[in-house]
Formats: structure tokens, sequence, C-alpha cells
């Protein structure tokens, strides 16, 4: 099933485009769920982490798109996002959101077929390992390929993605048993390495240098075990 988002602040425009996905839908045998949200804020704080598309207004009372965007790509690295606009100037704009593309309303059905049928083409579902993590701010997908490693910090959980730094609020213990047989290491008493970034290993100073030159420590009493996880996962690799 492909969950798409509507957000947009004119109820009948949202209906409008529900009945055309419903249509593109019936037309192509797809499987479509659709949520409407009717502000930016509103998408924001009721985001939900399974949504594939969304068709985001870039002109709204509250919340305009291009701020709702910004928060949303924090929250998700690889959702599609399609503004919409009546003023062309906003398009150039919307790309700095990694946007899929904008359009220009009114939009006629023949726009969107077109629209979804390339998006469906480049962007089938990623079927990447993921996990959701939830915090003071929100609700985070997070891409297990793109998690370089996890540390303690004020008793909570730092990750350490590719797009940002993400608060986790479970133990170390949990994360590690969440983690395990996914390419990922506890390495230290405060730390959980993903084996794809490390670059090199210095065994004499019991340190871990990762591909983008950050420096992990290994603890002495894990070192054996990690070495031997490392050595198999590499061997996995050839």
């Amino acid at each position: 099933m492909m969950h798409i988002a509507i957000c947009d602040d004119e109820k009948d425009f949202v209906a409008y485009l529900t009945s055309q996905l419903n249509q593109y839908a019936t037309e192509t045998d797809l499987e479509i769920k659709v949520t409407a949200y009717y502000d930016g804020m509103e998408l924001i704080e009721k985001y939900d982490t399974t949504i594939d598309l969304i068709f985001l207004d870039i002109q709204m009372r509250l919340v305009n798109g291009l701020r709702a965007a910004e928060r949303i790509r924090q929250m998700d690295e690889k959702v599609g996002i399609i503004f919409l606009t009546t003023l062309t100037q906003y398009g150039l704009e919307g790309y700095k959101y990694q946007a899929t593309n904008y359009i220009i309303k009114p939009m006629k059905y023949v726009r969107l077929k077109a629209e979804m049928d390339q998006w469906l083409k480049k962007h089938r579902k990623d079927d990447s390992p993921t996990m959701v993590v939830s915090n003071d701010t929100g609700r985070y997908k997070v891409f297990l390929k793109s998690l370089r490693y996890v540390e303690t910090f004020n008793r909570n959980l730092l990750l350490h993605t590719e797009q940002d730094n993400i608060i986790c609020y479970k133990s170390m213990k949990e994360m590690e048993r969440e983690l395990q047989d996914k390419g990922f290491v506890r390495c230290h008493t405060s730390y959980i390495i993903n084996l794809y970034y490390v670059k090199n290993v210095k065994v004499k100073s019991l340190e871990i240098e990762l591909i983008t030159g950050e420096i992990i420590p290994i603890s002495q009493p894990k070192r054996k075990a990690f070495m031997e996880q490392l050595a198999e996962y590499m061997g996995d690799q050839l």
C-alpha cells in the first residue's frame, strides 16, 4: 500500500485531489491510502512515518508548506514531497527541502497522473530497514543505513545519522536488542556502532576510526567480541 498525505488549508481542494488520487489508484490497480491535513502545523504534530509521498501546499495561513517541509525533512529523510502553489516563484525555493517537484494550482488530472507515474518509477517504496524514534520534538523515521553510531547522552541515547543527531529515550540494552543482527555492534558500554562505517581499528589504543573521521572507543572487555563480529561482517561483504 502507498500512503499519501495531502496538506492544504482549502478543504474543497483536498477533496478534489483525494478523488483524483482515487481515480489514479483505480486506473493503475494501485492500493492507496490518503490522509488529509489542513495546516502545516497539523502535519508536523501528527506526522505519520508510514507516509510515502506528501502533496504540500506552500501558501497556508498558520504554518506554510516551506516551514512544514523543513521540519518534516528532519523527521523523515526519504519521504517524497510535491509542493502545490499558485505562484511559480516558490518552485526553486522548495528544492532546498529535496522536493520531488512542484505543481501549479489548479491541477488537472493529466498532470497528476504524469506526476504519479514519474514518482513511482523513480521512488518505489524503499524497503531499507528503518526504526521509529520518538522524543519530545516528534517521531523520526531512521534509516539504519544512515545511522553511524549510538551513544549514551545525559541518561538518554543520541543517534548520529547522516542527516541529524536524534535524542532517543530507550536504554542502551533496548537499543542493542533492536539493532541485533543488523550490522551493529556494541563496542563499549556507551557506544553501539554501524560496522559499515568502520574504516580502521587501532587495537593498541582501543579506538575505532569511522569513514567520517570520527573516533569511537572500544572497551577492553568488549574488544575480542567486537573484532570477531567485525571480521565476520567483513567476510560477508566479500
